[in-house]
C-alpha cells in the first residue's frame, strides 16, 4: 500500500514536470515512469531483488497510463498551466513513503542499519534525479539548495529507530513518512537552505 501510494505520488510530480516542459503524451508517460519506478528500481538492482517491483506488480504500468490520459484530459479541459509548486508537493510525499518502504524493505532483507537507510535514500532520491536529467535540467535534489536527501536519510533513521523499539509496522512507516515529508515540507514553507558552495572561483579556476 505504501509503495502504491508513492508511486502515485512521484508520477503526479512526474506528469507536471513534463507538462511545464511541454512534452508530448508520450513523453509525459515516459518522464512519469522513470520518476516513479526510478528509485524502486535503482533499490532492487543494489539488493538483487528479483522481479523488480513495478514487474511483479504490473497493474502499476496500466495505473500510469490511464493516470497520464486522466492527468492531459484534465489540464486542457481546466487550462491549467503547471507550476513548479506543483511538483513539489507530490514529490515530497512521494520522497517520504518511498523512504519508509524503501528502509523496510532492506531491514527485511537482514541488511544493517547504515546500509538500509541509504538504501531508502536512494528509493526516495533517485526517480526525481531522473525526471529532471531527462526534462534537462540538473537534479533539484542535488541544485535547490533545500534539503532533500538529507530529509530522506533522516526519515529512514526514523523507521530503523521506531524498529528497534519493536513499534508496530504500520507505526514505523507513520514516523518515518512523517519525518521525512514534514521535514521536506518545513523547508519548502520557511525557505531554508543548505549551505552552498561559495567563494570567488569561476568555471574552470
Amino acid at each position: 500500500m505504501v509503495e502504491a501510494l508513492a508511486v502515485l505520488a512521484f508520477a503526479l510530480s512526474g506528469l507536471v514536470a513534463a507538462a511545464r516542459k511541454r512534452l508530448d503524451a508520450v513523453g509525459l508517460s515516459v518522464v512519469a515512469g522513470l520518476t516513479a519506478f526510478g528509485g524502486g528500481t535503482v533499490r532492487d538492482v543494489l539488493l538483487d531483488r528479483r522481479p523488480f517491483f513495478w514487474v511483479e506488480h504490473a497493474a502499476w504500468l496500466w495505473a500510469l497510463l490511464a493516470l497520464t490520459v486522466l492527468a492531459i484530459t484534465f489540464m486542457r479541459a481546466r487550462h491549467l498551466s503547471p507550476t513548479l509548486r506543483a511538483t513539489q508537493w507530490p514529490d515530497a510525499i512521494g520522497m517520504g513513503l518511498f523512504t519508509a518502504n524503501g528502509t523496510l524493505i532492506a531491514l527485511g532483507a537482514g541488511l544493517p542499519a547504515i546500509v538500509a537507510v541509504l538504501m531508502g535514500t536512494i528509493t526516495a532520491v533517485f526517480g526525481g534525479v531522473l525526471r529532471d536529467i531527462v526534462c534537462n535540467e540538473i537534479p533539484a535534489a542535488f541544485s535547490d539548495h533545500r534539503p532533500y536527501a538529507l530529509c530522506a536519510f533522516a526519515g529512514g533513521w526514523a523507521l530503523v529507530a521506531a524498529h528497534a523499539l519493536q513499534a508496530p509496522e504500520w507505526a514505523a512507516l507513520g514516523v518515518s513518512v512523517a519525518t521525512a515529508t514534514g521535514l521536506r515540507a518545513w523547508a519548502m514553507v520557511t525557505g531554508y537552505t543548505l549551505p552552498r558552495w561559495g567563494g570567488d572561483q569561476t568555471e574552470g579556476d
